[in-house]
């Protein structure tokens, strides 16, 4: 693992040697703004609109509005004052029940490895962990700024996840949505319905499962473009119509949720054929398009032409027939 931070756990008189390294990244797909007659990619410049001119970055000075229009400036030496100390050392002040713990205030995980020759006490904690349930909420620098945290098992590993700040959640917004919905009366049997459909479509998690459908989709489009290909566009998806019966709708998800009946076999969807890719198919991921145009490395059209020939011949065979 890539550590971006080392230093320490600390509990009581407790202390192991850790390194953490980042535990998500979004996997999205990047574009860059190119000119359109030269192909290449633009720059970005500071600009000033009152002196209509290109400003150097020795120019610029941070600003803190405190009214509409009305600025305070803040130079880098003043903002140094308010740095986070680079400590080393993730202090542990408390354990907490994991139930506890709302997932609104997760911000961000990070693996949790230990240094060499500290793999004893981060397998004790962690075993201690694990068995009790409870995280440990605690505090931690990293890039000058101070975080809270939760330390906490995982699958026979730790992992530390930086937590939003009470005032970070926007809780006006959660006590409007709760008192609008308080009063609204919910009939015994629609509960008893939605209890069963949960029920049914209740399974064990498996992450594995799930995948970014718009992003597959995306880079098949992207490189189907690459390859001189048609791209296919898929249809749009229309807005559901709103519920007019909910015991109607509840029932009526409830059967379709249903399992197939003993003996009956669920009848397998048709496989798609697979996209023909060229031998020399080019990778979005791997060769971000390398500048590529109409897929060049292949002769347009001339896989087209290939898979034409097999049904002209067997229209000319019928037609001699």
């Amino acid at each position: 693992m890539r550590a971006i931070w080392k230093g320490f756990i600390s509990f009581g008189l407790v202390t192991i040697p850790v390194g953490i390294g980042i535990a998500q990244q979004r996997k999205e797909v990047s574009f860059r703004n190119l000119s359109r007659e030269s192909m290449v990619p633009v720059r970005q410049k500071r600009w000033d609109p009152v002196r209509d001119v290109e400003i150097a970055p020795d120019e610029m000075v941070k600003g803190y509005e405190v009214s509409k229009g009305r600025f305070v400036t803040v130079e880098e030496d003043e903002l140094a004052r308010f740095s986070a100390k680079q400590e080393k050392t993730i202090e542990i002040l408390e354990f907490v029940s994991l139930a506890e713990i709302d997932p609104v205030y997760f911000e961000r995980a990070y693996w949790v490895e230990p240094q060499e020759r500290a793999e004893r006490p981060y397998a004790l904690l962690l075993q201690a962990m694990e068995r009790s349930g409870r995280g440990a909420i605690g505090r931690f620098v990293l890039s000058t700024k101070e975080h809270l945290v939760l330390l906490r098992a995982m699958d026979g590993a730790l992992v530390v996840e930086t937590l939003y700040y009470p005032e970070d959640i926007r809780v006006g917004e959660h006590l409007e949505i709760r008192e609008r919905v308080a009063g609204v009366d919910v009939k015994d049997e629609e509960l008893a319905i939605a209890d069963q459909l949960i029920e049914a479509l209740t399974h064990e998690f498996d992450a594995a499962k799930y995948r970014n459908e718009t992003r597959r989709a995306l880079v098949e489009f992207l490189e189907a473009k690459a390859d001189g290909q048609t791209p296919v566009i898929p249809d749009d998806v229309g807005e559901p119509a709103p519920v007019v019966d909910l015991m109607a709708a509840l029932k009526a998800s409830l059967a379709a949720s249903a399992s197939p009946a003993d003996g009956e076999t669920q009848e397998e969807p048709p496989a798609k054929p697979a996209r023909r890719r060229t031998k020399q198919q080019l990778s979005i991921e791997d060769a971000k398009l390398r500048g590529v145009e109409g897929g060049k490395e292949d002769e347009p059209g001339a896989q087209g032409k290939d898979e034409q020939k097999p049904a002209a011949t067997r229209a000319r065979k019928r037609k001699a027939s």
